[in-house]
Order: structure tokens, then C-alpha cells, then sequence
């Protein structure tokens, strides 16, 4: 299925009216899927299979910001380390403190979003508020892995006041935590439920299927 351009262009427009950040989610797609995008505009793309980011960023232009969207392994970081612009799903302190520490190593700050548990679900990664006041009293001792917000994912379901709570609770979340002009991102909303994300606070939403069509699954890491 071709990138649908059209669905681009108007998400970009309604995005920027909202003031938000689209992030293309191309994992398992082709290059020249991306590509497309690229030449429309699109700057940032989310990966979350470590080997297939880094070979796609060895063949795409500099300029590209790579996003990590997946569960990150402590000992992958060091590959994405040297030019990743984001990683979204720091859920504990020893993968903090892994990406701190490969900061170091580069030469670079990375910045991070902490993923908080916000779905009934149990398979999905997160933290929960104690830990997260617990972390944040740390974040101090690991000056290469910036903390600049907070994103989380909803139940997967068709309840939508069910998604729209979820949201909602990580927003207001979000809003205590902001103390400084660092932590500001709030990273929620995919394809299937960004327009509740967006109306809820977020200002980071992650979409696939409605520019690349369903993906095939894949096996790796």
C-alpha cells in the first residue's frame, strides 16, 4: 500500500493547529515508504526494533529524528545512542541510568519520555505515580539522559470514555510535573485514538496505519 499523502497533509495541518508533533511511525516499512514522507515534510519517524532503526538511519538523510517507541533492552541502547532524538519508553531507573551513562560515552544528552501505566491492561510497560515521584527525586544524577516529559497508552478498546479517562489521568499527571521548562512533552494518541489524546492534553502523538496502512509483523528487536 502507498504512503497515503493526502492523510499526511491534512494531520499535519490539523496538528499544527493543535500545535502538536506528529511522529510517523514507519517501523517494518520500507525506506522508500519513508522517503515519501521525507520529501512531503515529514521530519520526525518512530522505530522500535533496534537493528531495523539503525540500518534505516545508515540509508536515510542526517537530518531525519529518530524516535524509539518500542520497549527498550538496557543493553540496545548503545546502538541508537550516537543520533537518536528520542526515547519514549524509559520505565525504570536502570534503563535511565544505562542511557545516561551511553550519554556520557557520545558526548550527548538523550533525551526521554518516562512511560507511565495507564491501561487495564497488565502486557503493557509503565510506571505507576509512586514510582514515578520516586524517579523524578533522581533525575539529578543522570544529567546525559534528559527527562522532557511523560507518555503512556491506553487500553486497547472501543470504549472510548474508558480511553478518554486513561488520558486524562495521565494529563493531569503530567501538569503536576511540570515545574520546569524542560518537562513538557505528553506523548499519548495513536491512529485509533489521537483526536481524544490531542483533546486531553497531549502534544506528541504517534501515527502509523493512517499514513502507511497496516504493517506486517515482524520478528526481532
Amino acid at each position: 500500500m502507498p504512503v497515503n499523502l493526502s492523510a499526511y497533509l491534512s494531520l499535519k495541518k490539523e496538528l499544527h493547529h493543535r500545535s502538536a508533533t506528529l511522529v510517523a511511525v514507519s517501523k517494518t516499512k520500507p525506506v522508500e515508504d519513508i522517503e515519501a514522507l521525507y520529501a512531503a515534510g515529514q521530519r520526525d519517524f518512530g522505530e522500535n526494533y533496534v537493528q531495523e532503526l539503525c540500518e534505516k538511519q545508515l540509508r536515510l538523510p542526517a537530518d531525519i529524528r529518530w524516535h524509539f517507541i518500542g520497549h527498550l533492552q538496557r543493553n540496545k541502547v548503545k546502538y541508537i545512542a550516537p543520533f537518536i532524538h528520542l526515547i519514549h519508553g524509559v520505565d525504570s531507573e536502570s534503563l535511565l541510568k544505562e542511557i545516561d551513562k551511553e550519554g556520557r560515552k557520545n558526548n550527548r544528552i538523550i533525551d526521554c519520555l518516562l512511560q507511565m501505566h495507564i491501561a487495564r491492561e497488565e502486557t503493557k510497560f509503565g510506571l505507576d505515580n509512586a514510582e514515578l515521584t520516586e524517579l523524578l527525586v533522581k533525575l539529578p544524577n543522570y544529567p546525559n539522559a534528559r527527562v522532557v516529559g511523560l507518555m503512556g497508552m491506553a487500553s486497547f478498546t472501543t470504549d472510548e470514555n474508558l480511553i478518554r479517562s486513561e488520558f486524562h489521568s495521565l494529563s493531569r499527571t503530567s501538569q503536576t510535573i511540570r515545574t520546569s521548562q524542560t518537562i513538557q512533552t505528553l506523548s499519548m494518541g495513536m491512529s485509533n485514538d489521537f483526536r481524544i489524546a490531542l483533546e486531553e492534553g497531549s502534544n506528541l502523538v504517534r501515527i502509523g496505519s493512517l499514513l502507511f496502512g497496516e504493517r506486517e509483523k515482524i520478528n526481532g528487536a
